[in-house]
């Protein structure tokens, strides 16, 4: 096998980051508005004393944890706890329903245990096509659980299910790594706003 050139392969990450900017700058012209209206829906379920469940597959499910972590331990500031967990982190509960009943429900059956009325929903899909967490919104809105939905090229299937109640921050892009790497800066943005709601007055 023939070594590729340090040139080339220089070329190729240059142009991923050329990708990625492009991508953010789009969304910064359409995201802003809804991310502040996801800030707070997070903020007001937070301070009414409910929880934020977060859930999502492969790298949407690394970004489920990711979020959760930063809100029940910390972002940039010290404050207190809030209360957050991620649907995709135990592994009892997912492969005892995964093989009881089905993968696609593994995320919904949670929902149903824990969830609670005025609860919020953060439900990542890449695709806007993942039946596993359609399936968590949908049984979410028959709770009256809000719904905060982080999808790209379009939003899929996802889109249809939401109202005017839930919050739809679509990536403008249709690469999944482009979706993922800005799913990131939305989670982290709203980590930043909802910072800013609950505590700076503090």
């Amino acid at each position: 096998m023939k070594m590729k050139s340090i040139d080339g392969i220089a070329l190729r990450a240059k142009q991923h980051f050329a990708d990625s900017i492009s991508v953010k700058q789009e969304g910064a012209k359409v995201l802003p508005v809804e991310l502040a209206k996801a800030t707070l829906l997070i903020s007001k379920c937070l301070k009414d004393g409910g929880k934020i469940m977060a859930c999502g597959n492969g790298g949407s499910a690394a970004d489920a944890q990711h979020f959760a972590a930063e809100l029940m331990g910390r972002f940039e500031r010290e404050r207190r706890e809030l209360a957050a967990l991620a649907l995709t982190t135990d592994t009892s509960i997912l492969t005892a329903i995964g093989n009881d009943y089905s993968y696609e429900d593994v995320f919904s059956k949670q929902v149903r245990g824990i969830g609670r009325a005025n609860d919020v929903l953060i439900a990542i899909s890449t695709s806007g096509n993942s039946k596993n967490v359609i399936k968590a919104i949908e049984a979410a809105k028959k709770i009256g659980i809000h719904i905060i939905a982080l999808t790209g090229n379009g939003g899929g299937k996802m889109a249809d299910l939401l109202n005017g109640d839930d919050v739809h921050l679509c990536v403008p892009a249709s690469r999944t790594a482009r979706i993922q790497e800005t799913h990131l800066l939305l989670l982290h943005c709203l980590c930043d706003g909802v910072d800013h709601v609950l505590f700076d007055e503090e």
